[in-house]
């Protein structure tokens, strides 16, 4: 007796196993894994589709590329492999390998890159015929990626499942969840990365072309930027630079040391863009608005320094021709070795003679000290005519920088507004 437990305790645990292998050897032995597994010809097979988002690795501005980590199901019914399973000791579920068997031949329209993706060869049969094949896939796919709000930036990517080769009347798609749950659906995805996931929405539709018609489900993968990392690094060190930039207006406009400050400030602006080059996304398609305002501002920048060193050169000739004027009636010389120069300064040295040759000259006919008097009269008009020019440009001057402050002013203030509503949109 003790030997009949020991045989019988040994042979229980290996019952199943002889089972199985002749389910599997009774399965695969007739099976043809190059036709589609429906004994009528004219029905489709309808292939049940799920994806769910597992992460964001990565958001390619540049290339128009978007890498996502997602986890990949399809289920479909094989009328070849299905089995009673009262004659098989009750064996309801087994794995076969996914090589033996037809497999649809689903592809992801937006493909561009292969990326390394666990393979799994196994798929899962159940007595009815059903099979349940489930993968993660590391899709690197085409997207049209939109930098212009950045970093309040909101993306929609798609992926679009279809059969590359079989028809809607050989293959057809289905949902293997309700569209609700898949577009709410946010509890494997990893909210530590810089994406957040907003919703999976998905559709379905049939293409129509000349090959024939083809069923296609699309999942749209809508994510955001938690942009608090640029706002700290970007957008506030931005509004501080045009700040001090806007201060500079305060200074006088025929003080040199303005044109000192405003170069400090364009160093400044050109140290922040080099800087910033490296964190804002580039994209051919579009420009960020942050990079707009900026150059902007920058444009504004260069044009008031222009203005103030053509300001402060103007001053500068004038008062070299002053002292040029005074040298020349200390000599008293300006006839014979005064060089060359404009109708009105030669009239300024004319009338700086005359006033020389009234200290120097001894005293003349009255015909001489009227000739000096009208000299110096007209010395003095045409000095007059020269400060009220040089006030004229001083107050046109003066105008246009008025004018750049005010629009400097509506520039920032546009991009503070513009900021504040796109943060609002974002967060909405």
């Amino acid at each position: 007796l003790i030997l009949l437990w020991g045989i019988l305790a040994i042979d229980t645990p290996h019952s199943r196993s002889p089972a199985l292998h002749h389910l599997t050897k009774q399965l695969l032995q007739t099976y043809r894994k190059e036709v589609r597994p429906v004994h009528n010809w004219t029905q489709a097979t309808t292939v049940y589709l799920d994806v769910s988002v597992h992460a964001v690795l990565d958001v390619d501005t540049q290339n128009q590329k978007l890498k996502t980590s997602i986890w990949y199901r399809e289920v479909w019914d094989d009328e070849f492999l299905s089995w009673n399973s009262s004659m098989f000791d009750e064996i309801r579920e087994i794995s076969l390998p996914l090589s033996v068997i037809w497999a649809p031949d689903i592809i992801i329209n937006e493909y561009v890159d292969i990326e390394r993706s666990p393979d799994l060869p196994y798929v899962y049969v159940n007595s009815s015929g059903t099979i349940k094949h489930s993968k993660p896939i590391q899709v690197v796919s085409a997207c049209n990626l939109e930098t212009y709000a950045f970093p309040f930036d909101v993306q929609n990517c798609s992926l679009t499942f279809s059969s590359i080769l079989h028809t809607v009347e050989d293959v057809d798609l289905a949902f293997l969840r309700s569209t609700e749950d898949i577009t709410h659906d946010r509890k494997a995805f990893l909210n530590d990365s810089e994406w957040e996931l907003l919703s999976v929405s998905s559709t379905y539709r049939i293409l129509q072309n000349s090959a024939g018609d083809f069923a296609q489900i699309q999942f749209n993968v809508v994510i955001r930027r938690h942009p608090l990392v640029y706002v700290v690094s970007l957008l506030i060190p931005s509004i501080f630079l045009m700040l001090v930039d806007l201060s500079s207006f305060y200074l006088p406009p025929t003080c040199q040391a303005r044109i000192l400050f405003k170069t400090s400030v364009l160093v400044g602006y050109t140290v922040f863009r080099v800087n910033m080059s490296d964190e804002v996304p580039r994209s051919a398609g579009s420009t960020p608005l942050i990079g707009v305002f900026f150059t902007v501002c920058m444009a504004f920048l260069v044009l008031s320094l222009s203005k103030s060193i053509l300001l402060v050169k103007f001053l500068y000739d004038e008062q070299c021709s002053q002292q040029e004027q005074t040298l020349l009636c200390l000599r008293g010389d300006t006839e014979t070795d005064q060089p060359q120069m404009d109708p009105g300064a030669q009239l300024a040295g004319v009338a700086e003679s005359s006033v020389c040759q009234e200290y120097q000259a001894p005293s003349g006919t009255l015909m001489e000290v009227w000739s000096q008097l009208r000299s110096i009269g007209s010395y003095f008009q045409t000095q007059d005519q020269v400060d009220r020019q040089e006030l004229g440009w001083l107050a046109l001057l003066e105008r246009f920088d008025r004018l750049l402050f005010q629009s400097y002013l509506v520039v920032l203030g546009l991009y503070a507004i513009t900021l504040s509503s796109l943060w609002v949109s974002w967060s909405g």
